[in-house]
């Protein structure tokens, strides 16, 4: 007997995976970004609202977190950060971290609205809860 079911994939990979090539999470074949991070909304392929995801600070933290540990963790092993001088060290790494970041950037802020879409969370799912009553007229 074959099963015929075909696998649901998961909202929130394929969000993630449309996220981090800077596509649209909705239907994976308009752009995600109008410039370098700019989100374009609405999409020019399904005209989905990309910019309901809340990806204002998310993007950047996660960028110097990714930078900070993959480049300046093993950057301290390294013995020529204490030995050489100081406009060596600044000279050489400064410009690694600068171009891995802005690099870093636009796919980390993809990948966090891909997320979001997956999650389906955006501005207007969050709603007001109703007053609290304490009974007294």
């Amino acid at each position: 007997m074959t099963d015929t079911t075909e696998a649901v994939p998961n909202p929130i990979l394929q969000g993630l995976r449309r996220g981090v090539r800077r596509q649209c999470p909705n239907c994976a074949a308009g752009p995600l970004f109008a410039g370098y991070v700019k989100v374009l909304s609405p999409c020019p392929n399904c005209s989905h609202d990309n910019a309901q995801y809340k990806a204002d600070d998310a993007g950047p933290y996660f960028t110097i977190l990714l930078v900070g540990h993959l480049c300046i963790g093993p950057l301290l092993i390294f013995p020529f950060i204490w030995k050489s001088p100081l406009w060596l060290v600044l000279g050489t790494t400064l410009p690694l971290i600068m171009i891995l970041t802005l690099l870093l950037l636009p796919v980390v802020k993809g990948a966090v609205i891909g997320v979001q879409w997956g999650m389906k969370t955006s501005r207007e799912a969050k709603t007001s809860s109703p007053p609290l009553t304490d009974g007294r007229s």
